[in-house]
């Protein structure tokens, strides 16, 4: 394993490999990155590995011949990673190692939103008006050819960060300076200076959950997403199956599957493809080539049996993963997320005796004295609720219901 985001799959991922019948060997360059996030007392489970070793996970070209040198000792089945940031990475590994995974030009587009936006638009799937530019007057002129509003993007970061929608040349302006001043992403890679505009889509978002495996991409399901903290774009819940007609599904099904085959992304990998449902038709919004983050992994486990962290290990081993739907009592599983408004301390935030709720499956919530500041992207929430519902759709109202309940007796001072 090279590297992991600290969440919840830096946790799913381990254990998937233990009850694979492995163990793992993890590579980081900042292990303290690790120790700073498990809670006081206990260890972080990436670092329970057979062998945990420091080096440069950040120069690809010294990595190479330094994974072939352990290889070469330990015998590795496969190479896995959690962190975007390292995807690109890991996929160059296991091909210079001749081990299982998706094509390491593959991933790369899929990690640049810049190359995945040109490889659809040469593919011939519908999408929105974009432009990529480096420079102001470059970036002005293409804005004023699209027409506001507008979204811009960073192309090479991830949880919503620094994704904006702009309504003049001045939020534009605004978004480009803050941009610029972040030159590196928060595991110390350099950034490009590129920026992607596009045109701002209407209609609900989905993604796409799929397993592929022997050149066939096999869809698991569409779970649907609240968007809030304009002019962000931050998820605030989602809830697994999206209740929606069966002709958005389908709709959102096969454009997930057409941008795969565009990408190269059918043999190997668990995907999370996010689309919009417009009024002129879906659209991709963005193709990632991991599970879902933010707990989706787990929404859909609990509606399906269906352990997509499990699946990840097992096409990374080059095994055909168990796929099987089982009975789990439940029709649909939530999630929601406190997302702060303002900056602070937070004072109060309690959950008395919401874990007791019959209907909830999972609460954490940050603890007083946490400082807060407003968010701007995924990496700010206070806590979440999970909840599932097992007679039909109304997951989501049962989340929305308890959060309401958190939030009157939220203090950020």
């Amino acid at each position: 394993m090279v590297e992991s985001w600290v969440g919840s799959m830096s946790r799913l991922l381990p254990r998937a490999i233990r009850e694979s019948g492995h163990e793992f060997t993890f590579l980081t360059r900042d292990l303290h990155h690790y120790l700073r996030s498990a809670p006081e007392g206990t260890a972080h489970p990436l670092l329970g590995a057979r062998n945990v070793l420091t080096t440069d996970t950040n120069d690809v070209d010294a990595l190479l011949p330094e994974a072939e040198r352990l290889h070469s000792v330990l015998g590795f089945d496969g190479v896995v990673t959690s962190c975007d940031y390292y995807l690109p990475t890991v996929a160059r590994i296991a091909g210079h190692l001749g081990l299982p995974g998706p094509g390491p030009e593959a991933v790369h587009n899929a990690c640049r939103k810049d190359a995945t936006r040109r490889i659809l638009a040469d593919a011939g799937l519908p999408g929105p008006r974009f432009a990529i530019h480096e420079e102001w007057a470059d970036l002005a002129r293409a804005a004023k050819e699209i027409g506001y509003p507008l979204v811009v993007k960073p192309v090479d970061l991830c949880a919503g960060m620094y994704v904006r929608r702009v309504d003049d040349e001045a939020q534009l302006a605004e978004a480009f300076r803050a941009l610029a001043d972040f030159p590196v992403n928060a595991r110390g890679q350099r950034r490009t200076s590129a920026v992607l505009l596009e045109e701002l889509l209407d209609g609900p978002e989905v993604s796409v959950e799929t397993v592929s495996y022997g050149g066939a991409v096999h869809l698991i399901g569409v779970t649907d997403k609240s968007i809030g903290g304009a002019p962000a774009f931050i998820e605030t819940g989602h809830m697994f199956p999206a209740a929606l007609p069966l002709a958005d599904i389908d709709a959102a099904e096969q454009t997930t599957l057409g941008a795969l085959k565009a990408l190269g992304l059918t043999d190997g990998v668990v995907a999370h493809t996010e689309i919009k449902l417009t009024s002129a038709g879906p659209r991709v919004v963005e193709v990632n080539p991991r599970p879902a983050g933010n707990r989706i992994t787990e929404l859909v486990r609990h509606v399906t049996g269906i352990d997509l962290a499990a699946a990840c290990v097992d096409v990374a081993l080059g095994r055909e993963p168990d796929l099987r739907r089982t009975a789990t009592g439940l029709r649909s599983a939530a999630i929601g997320f406190l997302v702060p408004d303002r900056a602070g301390r937070l004072e109060t935030l309690d959950a008395g005796r919401l874990a007791d709720e019959p209907s909830v499956l999972e609460v954490q919530l940050a603890e007083p004295g946490k400082v807060v500041k407003a968010a701007g992207s995924n990496n700010e929430y206070l806590g979440h609720v999970m909840a599932g519902d097992p007679d039909g759709p109304g997951a989501r109202d049962r989340v929305q219901n308890l959060l309401a309940g958190l939030r009157a007796g939220l203090v950020i001072r």
